[in-house]
């Protein structure tokens, strides 16, 4: 290894900055690795020893060179400056980085590197996002930042170090391997395994990462080791299989999906399920506060509640003692009121400059003078009072509220607006300008002119012309606000007072003199009153404080409208006579350097400015020799309270220092909109002092100076002393407002006369805020002084000085623990490189997501960063941020350059971007999300019980309760006159009716245009089979008892066809035609029915016979193996010779093939005293008669849809309209109208049916005549629980065409019995009942309907689905049914005897262990209601809940996916569809996006919040798709086990694969 013998901190000056430029090269992506290791080697070459021959490219040993620079792959901390000066991007700040900061975060990444896991990165469609155009962008120098712009001095060095451990392996932390994929959907860098090198690392280094990387290191393999314990499934190859369908013949339990079910059968090329494995090797580390051994089902202690740490650190100090400002100085010739000052200096001291503005180039454009000054307010004053409205009906009165509307390159016109109000006692509020209708914050800015009760705005002509306009010219009305006169102040349209007009100027008092306004956490805005006395007082404060002079020179680069750009630049300085030079915030963007040039022209006093003023400035001050600060004797740092404002300074004053800087003329300042300023470091004061705290100790709200871990250090300088007159105490943030302990961190609450007095408008807010009285440890109040709140949060030092820690609106709590988000956001940015993000554009909050808060970053990417780089900086702030704060980030998430909302001044606007994020309207280019991290207080998984038969039986009991059991009316008790009753058998029944009523017309087919294209009366209907009979038995060369396979579109020849196969002998099995349109995807499932069936031949059309036979078909199937092929187009007249009667009733009469939920195909066998009995049982519930009409709109494939469509008619006689689904297609009316137009009273339909109309009809449907009245029963058949949802607002919809409520209503069938219930309404019948009750420990209750009435002779009961023994009434179990038309059997090529016994004639364990019974394969419960039935007895009602076959078990739970699938649908209005499953026990999500695609990854967070939210799970993958993706099948059922083949597969084309860690 060239690096073990090679000191390189002992290498030569120059190779080290090769060494640099190439490490810096290659994490630009300027080199390969691989080129990189090759001139690594060259480098190196000549100072290794000879005895080591070895790869240079392995990492060092700890501790042999601390130099940053020997880290491959890192970025290196101090590349020598002459060769970085070219590369733009992140690497400009890299001068001025603190070195403490980025250490921390390097050591922080560097523990990461113990268990070095792959993290899967996300798949992305190329086409989804297209980032905004690179000349939108913030260029990188003018990153418009607000506060949080700096040089991350104190908190970058973390990194280094971490980095410099952790990346000295040629593979990353993560690898970069790129997999090609066989679809479009990402040619991303995937993230594979490490190649199981192992490292040895010093054995001290500790792991406590964020949980983000497991403990266990992967060695190699090409297929990634599967963490749960299931074995592949044996399958028996007897049968060909399309590779995604399951033949039922197995055992419940076993394989009921493709290869994939385990880990164990991925093929290892598998791109989806390699990502999958990594994401669980990610997952495999227990969560960081063990889980209690409990689960409790009540709601409120559902959480799991982390348990208080007993090495918590605890405050121990003696509590606080309020804190004195210096007594405010008495003196002479203090003006009585601001405003008179200004009328001393307009008479006594005209032509004394009072206001400098530049123009955007930085240069003079106007100076203002007192005596102009002066003039121009009077001016204002007197046409405010005097010219608007009219002489007895003014528009203003003194205490009016007015907007003050100015920009900030104007601030001439802002001074003459401001103190004109003052002269006019009307009140000024000033605002922001707005831009445009739709203004981030417009709305709340409305807010605060409503609660001021503001109805004038001024402005300058300028700007009024700049103001968005309506077509015809008008003020566009902003978003919230309300209605505005809007007056111009230009001096042109001011008049000048009569001779004996005097402005009225009294003595300060507690009168408003104006309002500031606040943006609060939350986003809402509120005005901060400031009376005349506080506005006084404080501007006397600030002189004696500042040591302020008459005729001196302030620069002020704040914001003049508002805080301290106000209180100093306005205020203050006309009260002393000084000069202010404005320096207006878009010259800052072009010139950083502009206000040092103005210090140092001007010869200034004071300078007034930011952090991120100080970081500009010296990152442009290169191009300035000659500038000199020596004038300087306060630059006041406005924002010293914040995190970076120590590095900022520093850095500052290390550059300017040898331009005349000195390091007690830095005074930083605290400051809030309700206290005013608070403390701020006085003019030749002691130097400065230091806290170096723990952050641990921080996020507990204690105070402990860090000594051990210096990674985990938070640097904060003093902002100085309580300001003069001012009493300060530390009071507890939240609770009772109690002192606090002297090494407790608490909010800084002030008593002062120079404060804001309330929020104007709002006394109820007012109170908590402004008239605080803290109390102490007792609970009794200190005082009767009250304190005002200042919102920041702090504690006072040795000396009583003061030091601010963070703001209350930037606390984020997470688990009991505090952190800042501006440290949060340090971090972030001290992660390297930083060529992804735009320094300045930031925003971290959080939101509360199962009873906790979670923490979310957004950040701008820049246009040229990449996919992995992006990605890789992500997985990097997750683990720095876990490694310093000790927390994990819930969401991180990146957009396109300039897309957050900003505030006025180009900083973001936090609530706004929050809202954004919730609503799903952020539109994020990259998305990480980090659940499995960070969500710790999810209730402990159940563990299963081991339950046996050990309920007892006493009656009809079971432990005390009435056994699960209902049943239909019982059929022998009905008398049925019917003639059709003497017939066993079907066919019989056919012959009859065409030789006693041959003209009755059984069945009607409609087209789209809704006319009958072909009917059938008995007589036709029997002369048709006849002939297919005779084609059979001479063309088919068929036996008796052979199989059929009946092959038609949905029609009357399919009915034919199907007495045909009856009248010879053969066993039907219909099968749905393939789609001409996609034979590939359809015609396989065709091929498979046709084996598994066996059968001898297809009866088909002549058109589907082509396509059978067609070159398209070979591509999917081998054609040249069908069976022999009928075509029943055009038949000779012939009859059979005989027609066949079975001997027996038990015989087989057909088979029902259907591909079930689950994606299992299962074909039933079905006798014909089966199908007799069914065919009674629905004409004894429905009441069918040979007079009644029926519509059918469903598919007549399987279930109960084939019984209606092909037997029911014969077996009642009555008329069956037929009306193919497909047709609805083209005419979507088609189905209502003809229930309108032949006055149908029974209709069947399915769920798809029902859906289509609901969402493709709206109302449409009126214009055309169509009256539901005549409708008794619509009754949707189904084999799944009822669609509640749906069928209200199907029935909420046609209301109004006369369709009534109590029509719709849902029948059940399984596969081992095709009809359970089947409600037909009549006047007389209850409602269908429906149930919401709250089950205890369910996180949400479930709206359940009945699932129908249960059909006559049938019998169910509810069992416990593993002990077999009945279940209580309402307990949930397995329904179990047993009734005549029970099927006999699965049909299988298997002849699996085991499994027949168990679903078909199966025994309850004890019990009424004599009756045989069908298992379902459904869960759901019986309960008892309060209806009555007609025999008089209480109605017991069947739910159904779902499929066992379906249910996903999490957590030691049972879930049904459509209740997920329902939660998640609600989550954003562009989700159209959804689906779920699990794989390796993660929850997979797959979403069907109708919006834009840059709406895809806003669903990512909003689906994973929602699922748990509602379910308490945690979403491991979710797959953003296009509409139409989901497979569903023909009764409208999601085939979620497909879609789960079809994910792994990779072949959904995904728009967006998000990977949750």
């Amino acid at each position: 290894m060239a690096d073990r013998g090679v000191d390189l901190a002992a290498l030569p000056k120059e190779v080290r900055e090769h060494l640099a430029e190439l490490e810096l090269e290659l994490s630009e992506g300027d080199i390969t690795q691989k080129g990189y290791e090759k001139k690594r080697v060259k480098l190196l070459a000549p100072f290794v020893p000879q005895t080591q021959n070895v790869d240079v490219s392995i990492q060092l040993t700890p501790g042999l060179s601390s130099d940053p620079t020997s880290t491959p792959n890192a970025v290196p901390v101090a590349a020598p400056r002459q060769h970085r000066a070219h590369r733009s991007g992140g690497t400009r700040d890299d001068r001025y980085r603190s070195d403490i900061h980025t250490e921390a975060v390097q050591a922080a990444l560097a523990r990461h590197k113990e268990a070095k896991m792959a993290l899967p990165m996300p798949t992305k469609r190329r086409s989804a996002f297209v980032q905004s155009p690179a000349e939108n962008c913030t260029p990188p120098d003018t990153s418009s930042a607000s506060e949080d712009e700096g040089s991350l001095r104190r908190r970058q060095a973390a990194i280094s170090a971490m980095l410099a451990q952790n990346l000295q392996s040629p593979e990353y932390w993560i690898n970069r391997s790129v997999q090609g994929s066989s679809t479009s959907s990402s040619a991303s860098s995937t993230l594979s395994h490490g190649d199981g090198k192992t490292h040895n690392h010093s054995q001290g280094q500790t792991n406590v990462l964020a949980d983000v990387l497991a403990h266990t290191r992967i060695e190699s393999s090409s297929v990634p080791p599967d963490i749960t314990s299931s074995v592949p499934q044996d399958r028996n190859s007897r049968v060909d299989m399309p590779p995604n369908i399951a033949v039922r013949g197995m055992s419940r339990g076993q394989s009921r999906s493709s290869m994939m079910d385990t880990a164990g059968g991925v093929p290892a090329h598998s791109r989806v399920s390699t990502k999958i494995q990594q994401l669980l090797n990610t997952l495999k580390r227990p969560k960081r506060p063990p889980l209690c051994e409990f689960f409790l089902d009540d709601s409120e202690e559902i959480v799991e509640v982390p348990q208080p740490d007993p090495n918590t650190p605890r405050p121990e100090g003696r509590q606080i003692i309020p804190v004195k400002g210096e007594p405010l100085g008495v003196v002479s010739n203090w003006p009585p009121a601001l405003q008179a000052a200004l009328a001393r200096w307009g008479a006594t001291q005209a032509k004394s400059p009072a206001l400098t503005a530049l123009d955007i180039t930085g240069k003079p454009l106007y100076t203002l003078t007192y005596g102009k000054l002066w003039s121009r307010s009077l001016k204002l004053a007197y046409t405010l009072l005097n010219k608007l409205g009219t002489k007895n009906e003014p528009v203003l009165k003194p205490g009016d509220r007015v907007a003050l509307v100015y920009p900030n390159s104007d601030p001439g016109m802002f001074w003459v607006a401001f103190y004109g109000c003052l002269l006019a006692e009307v009140i000024p509020v000033p605002i922001e300008v707005p831009l445009s209708r739709k203004d981030a914050g417009s709305q709340q800015i409305g807010f605060l002119l409503g609660s001021c009760g503001v109805g004038l705005a001024l402005t300058s002509e300028v700007c009024l012309k700049g103001l968005p306009k309506t077509q015809n010219g008008e003020i566009m009305q902003f978003k919230g606000w309300p209605r505005l006169k809007w007056v111009v102040t230009d001096t042109k349209y001011l008049t000048k007072p009569s001779k004996d007009w005097q402005p009225h100027i009294p003595t300060a008092n507690t009168d408003t003199a104006y309002i500031e306004y606040k943006a609060s956490k939350e986003g809402t805005v509120m005005g901060v009153a400031v009376s005349k006395i506080s506005m006084l007082t404080h501007c006397q404060a600030l002189t004696e404080a500042c040591n302020y002079c008459e005729g001196e020179t302030l620069v002020n680069v704040l914001d003049f409208k508002k805080d301290s750009g106000l209180w100093h630049g306005v205020l203050t300085s006309v009260m002393n006579r000084i000069h202010t030079i404005s320096v207006p915030y878009s010259v800052m963007k072009a010139c950083p350097l502009s206000w040092v040039q103005r210090v140092h022209v001007h010869k200034a006093r004071v300078a007034l400015v930011k952090c991120r003023d100080l970081h500009w400035a010296m990152l442009a001050h290169r191009d300035q020799k000659d500038t000199n600060l020596s004038s300087l004797r306060m630059l006041i740092v406005a924002d010293g309270a914040n995190p970076w404002s120590v590095s900022s300074c520093d850095a500052f004053l290390n550059v300017f220092q040898s331009h005349g800087l000195k390091p007690e003329m830095i005074c930083p300042c605290a400051s809030s909109p309700e206290a005013m300023t608070v403390a701020i470091r006085r003019y030749l004061a002691p130097l400065p002092a230091r806290a170096i705290l723990s952050m641990a100790g921080l996020s507990h709200g204690v105070i402990r100076v860090n000594t051990e871990d210096k990674n985990s250090a938070l640097t904060v300088q003093d902002v100085g002393h309580v300001m003069p007159g001012a009493l300060m105490c530390i009071v507890k943030p939240d609770g009772l407002p109690m002192l606090c302990k002297t090494d407790e961190i608490g909010e800084i609450v002030l008593n002062s006369r120079a404060g804001g007095t309330m929020y104007y408008g709002l006394p109820g807010v007012t109170k908590s805020t402004f008239e605080l009285i803290p109390v102490n440890s007792g609970g009794t109040p200190i005082g009767d002084v009250p304190f005002t709140r200042t919102g920041l949060l702090g504690f006072v030092g040795p000396g009583s000085l003061v030091f601010v820690v963070g703001k209350i609106e930037g606390l984020l709590s997470v688990s009991g623990r505090r952190h800042n988000a501006d440290d949060l956001v340090a971090t972030a940015l001290a992660v390297e490189p930083v060529k992804t993000v735009y320094r300045g554009r930031i925003a971290v909050f959080s939101v509360t997501v199962f009873y906790d808060e979670r923490i979310v970053i957004v950040a701008e990417q820049r246009p040229d960063a990449n996919e992995e780089d992006s990605f890789q900086w992500m997985s990097r702030v997750l683990q720095a941020i876990d490694g310093i704060h000790q927390v994990g980030l819930y969401c991180l998430a990146l957009v396109p350059a300039n897309t957050l909302p900003k505030t006025p001044l180009g900083g973001i606007h936090l609530s706004e971007t929050k809202h954004h994020f919730l609503e799903g309207s952020l539109h994020p280019c990259n998305v990480l999300m980090c659940p499995h991290t960070c969500v710790t207080n999810l209730p402990k998984p159940r563990q299963k019980q081991t339950v046996g038969p050990a309920s007892i039986m006493v009656g009809n009991l079971v432990a005390g309760k009435r056994i699960a059991q209902a049943s239909g009316r019982d059929l022998r008790l009905i008398d049925d006159q019917e003639q059709s009753k003497k017939h066993q058998f079907l066919s019989e029944a056919l012959q009859w009716r065409a030789q006693t009523d041959p003209d009755h017309v059984l069945y009607m087919l409609l087209n789209a245009k809704g006319v009958a294209v072909s009917t059938a009366t008995c007589s036709q209907l029997h002369k048709r089979a006849e002939k297919i009979t005779a084609a059979l038995l001479e063309r088919g060369g068929i036996n008796t008892g052979d199989n059929v396979v009946l092959l038609y579109p949905p029609g009357i020849d399919l009915i034919a066809s199907f007495y045909g196969c009856l009248y010879a002998g053969c066993i039907p099995v219909t099968v749905r035609p393939p789609h001409p349109q996609n034979l590939a995807a359809t015609l396989p499932t065709v091929r498979m029915i046709i084996d598994v069936s066996k059968a001898s031949c297809i009866l088909t059309t002549q058109t589907l016979m082509k396509i059978l036979r067609s070159k398209e078909a070979a591509a999917s199937v081998n054609v040249k193996t069908w069976p022999n092929i009928i075509d029943t187009d055009d038949l000779p007249k012939k009859r059979p010779s005989h027609i066949y009667k079975p001997p027996t009733a038990e015989m087989l009469a057909y088979l029902d093939f259907s591909v079930s939920t689950t994606g299992m195909l299962t074909g039933v066998k079905i006798s014909h005293s089966a199908v007799n009995a069914l065919c009674r049982s629905i004409k004894l519930q429905c009441e069918l008669y040979s007079s009644r009409q029926i519509a059918i709109c469903m598919d007549p494939y399987c279930g109960l849809g084939f019984v209606l469509w092909c037997m029911s008619s014969v077996y009642s006689g009555h008329q069956s309209i037929l009306i193919p689904p497909m047709e609805l297609e083209t005419s979507l009316p088609l189905w209502l109208s003809t229930l309108s137009q032949y006055k149908i009273r029974d209709t069947f339909c399915s769920y798809s049916v029902m859906e289509l109309c609901t969402k493709g009809l709206g109302t449409q449907t009126e214009a055309r005549g169509v009256n539901l009245s005549c409708v008794r029963s619509c009754v949707v058949i189904a084999e799944e629980r009822p669609r509640l949802a749906l069928t209200q607002s199907f029935s909420k919809l046609f209301k109004d065409l006369g369709l009534s409520p109590r029509a719709v209503s849902t029948a059940f069938g399984a596969r081992v019995n095709l009809a359970i219930c089947l409600q037909c309404h009549d006047a007389r019948a209850g409602p269908v009942h429906c149930l919401c009750r709250h089950e205890r420990g369910a996180p949400q209750s479930l709206p359940l309907t009945e699932s129908g009435t249960i059909l006559p002779g049938v019998r169910v009961i509810i069992v416990n689905p593993e002990t077999r023994g009945p279940l209580g009434d309402s307990h949930l179990g397995e329904i179990w049914v047993s009734s005549p038309h029970n099927a006999s059997g699965y049909y299988t090529i298997y002849g699996e005897e085991s499994l027949q016994a168990d679903h078909f004639n199966t025994r309850l364990s004890f019990g009424d262990t004599e009756t045989l019974w069908a298992r379902t394969g459904y869960l759901g419960f019986v309960t008892r209601t309060e209806l009555l039935d007609a025999s008089g007895d209480r109605h017991n009602a069947l739910f159904v809940v779902g499929s066992l076959d379906e249910t996903l078990e999490l957590r030691g739970l049972r879930y049904h996916p459509i209740d997920i699938e329902t939660s998640v649908s609600r989550a954003h209005r562009s989700i159209a569809e959804s689906a779920v499953f699990t794989w390796t026990n993660l929850l997979v999500v797959v979403v069907e996006l109708s919006g834009s695609e840059q709406e895809a990854l806003d669903l990512v967070p909003l689906v994973t919040n929602v699922v748990l939210k509602e379910h308490h799970l945690i979403v491991g993958v979710v797959v953003i798709v296009d509409p139409g993706v989901i497979p569903i099948n023909s009764r409208g059922e999601k085939q979620r086990m497909h879609l789960r083949d079809s994910f792994l597969a990779d072949q959904l084309d995904p728009i967006y694969v998000a990977y949750n860690m």
